[in-house]
C-alpha cells in the first residue's frame, strides 16, 4: 500500500496554518482516495530542523511520496535525504529556487502573477511602469519579474522604490516614487511667476492651479504595489496624499491583493492584479466550512490539490514518475489549472481581477486549458 507523507507545521507559531492544510488534505482524501492510500502526517514544528526530522521519520516509515513542507528553508533540509532515498517531494513553497531534481513547488509564484498583470496592462496601452516593494527577497523577486516582463514587452521601468517592511511609516518611499518634491516645487514656482505678472490671463491660470498639490505628470502609467494586508492599506492611503491619482495612474498588484475587503481603501479601487480564478476555490471553501465549521486558510487549497493529485496517481500506477507529474496538459485544481514545469515549479492559469468597492471582479478569465493559454 503506497504511503504518502504530509509534512506540516502542526505545532509552533504556524500551527493554525498547518492544521488548516491538514484538514484540507483529509478533505481531499475523502473526495479522491481509495482504500489503498495511507496518509502519514508529520509535524515539522515550522522549523528546518523539525522538517529534517519529519522527513527522516517519513522515509523510515516507507513513504513513497512527500507532500510539503511549507517553507523554502524547510524544503532545503528535506530535499537531500528525499533525493538520496529516491522519494519525490511536492512542496507548498512558492520559491522556485528550491525546485528541481525531484522537488516540485506547488505554491503561487509572485513572478508569474507580475508577468500576467504587466502583460495585461501593456495590451491596454501602458508603456511606463514603476514598482513599490519591500526591501527583502520577495520585493527583489517582484522587481526582477517586472524587469523581465518589461524587457520582453519593450516597456520601460521608470521608477523602483524599496522600503523597510518592518517600518511604521512608508511616506518616504511613496514621496520618492511620486517625485513629489520636484512636482510640488514646480507648482510653487509656477504660482509665484503668475502672481508676479498680475494680468488677467495670469489670474485665470492661478485660479486653475488653486486646488492642485503638484504640477507635472508622473513618469509612469502604472505603479506595481507589491504588498498585502495592513501594509498595503497603509501604502495605498499615501498614494493620493502624495498626488499619485489612481484615476490617472493604474495601480497594479500581486496575488497578495487576493483578499476580501481590499476595496475598503479607495486608492486601490480600479486596480488590477493576477490571481487564480475563484469559482473552484469558492466550492472548496464551502465544502471545507461545512466539514470543519471554520473557514480554511488561503493556502489550504495547495494541500487539497497535492493530496488529490497523489490519490489519482496511486489509483493509476502509484509510481510518481517525473513524466507523470510533469504531464504537459496539467491538472485541474481548486485554484484552476496548473502544471509542473520540467524544472519543478508550478505554472498556473491566472485571471485578471479588478478591485471594486465591495468586491473584486474578473475582467479577463483564466484559460480553461494550457492549449488555450498557449
Amino acid at each position: 500500500m503506497p504511503r504518502i507523507a504530509l509534512l506540516l507545521p502542526l505545532s509552533g507559531p504556524h500551527a493554525k496554518l498547518g492544521n488548516s492544510l491538514l484538514n484540507a488534505a483529509q478533505l481531499a482524501l475523502f473526495h479522491f482516495a481509495g482504500k489503498n492510500f495511507e496518509l502519514l502526517p508529520q509535524d515539522t514544528q515550522g522549523t528546518p530542523e523539525g522538517a529534517a526530522d519529519a522527513a527522516a521519520l517519513a522515509i523510515g516509515d516507507g513513504a513513497s511520496l512527500i507532500l510539503g513542507p511549507l517553507f523554502s528553508s524547510s524544503v532545503e533540509t528535506v530535499a537531500p535525504p528525499a533525493r538520496a532515498a529516491g522519494v519525490k517531494v511536492v512542496t507548498f513553497s512558492n520559491d522556485r529556487r528550491v525546485a528541481g531534481d525531484g522537488v516540485f513547488t506547488l505554491g503561487f509564484l509572485p513572478d508569474e502573477q507580475v508577468e500576467h498583470v504587466v502583460r495585461f496592462a501593456f495590451k491596454r496601452g501602458m508603456r511606463r511602469f514603476a514598482v513599490l516593494a519591500p526591501n527583502n527577497s520577495y520585493g527583489a523577486s517582484i522587481s526582477a519579474a517586472l524587469e523581465a516582463a518589461a524587457l520582453d514587452l519593450g516597456a520601460e521601468i521608470t521608477g523602483a522604490e524599496f522600503y523597510d517592511p518592518l517600518a511604521d511609516d512608508f511616506s518616504g518611499a511613496v514621496k520618492t516614487i511620486a517625485n513629489y518634491k520636484e512636482r510640488r516645487q514646480n507648482l510653487l514656482d509656477q504660482r509665484k511667476e503668475l502672481e508676479n505678472r498680475q494680468d488677467e490671463i495670469a489670474l485665470q491660470a492661478l485660479k486653475r492651479l488653486e486646488n492642485l498639490q503638484t504640477l507635472g505628470d508622473l513618469p509612469f502609467d502604472a505603479l506595481l504595489v507589491a504588498e498585502g494586508g495592513k501594509r498595503l492599506q497603509a501604502l495605498a492611503a499615501l498614494l493620493p496624499y502624495y498626488d499619485i491619482d489612481p484615476k490617472k495612474t493604474r495601480i497594479l498588484g500581486t496575488g497578495q491583493w487576493d483578499a476580501d475587503g481590499i476595496g475598503s481603501e479607495p486608492a486601490l479601487v480600479g486596480g488590477w492584479f493576477a490571481a487564480p480564478a475563484k469559482k473552484e476555490r469558492q466550492n472548496f471553501i464551502q465544502q471545507y466550512t461545512e466539514m470543519y465549521a471554520t473557514a480554511p486558510s488561503r493556502l489550504a487549497t495547495l494541500a487539497y490539490d497535492a493530496t488529490a493529485l497523489a490519490a489519482v496517481f496511486v489509483k493509476s500506477d502509484g509510481r510518481f514518475d517525473v513524466s507523470e507529474i510533469t504531464a504537459p496538459q496539467g491538472f485541474a485544481g481548486r485554484d484552476g489549472i496548473f502544471r509542473f514545469h520540467p524544472e519543478g515549479y508550478a505554472e498556473r492559469g491566472l485571471s485578471i481581477h479588478q478591485v471594486g468597492e465591495r468586491n473584486t471582479r474578473i475582467i479577463l478569465n483564466a484559460p480553461a486549458s494550457f492549449q488555450a493559454a498557449n
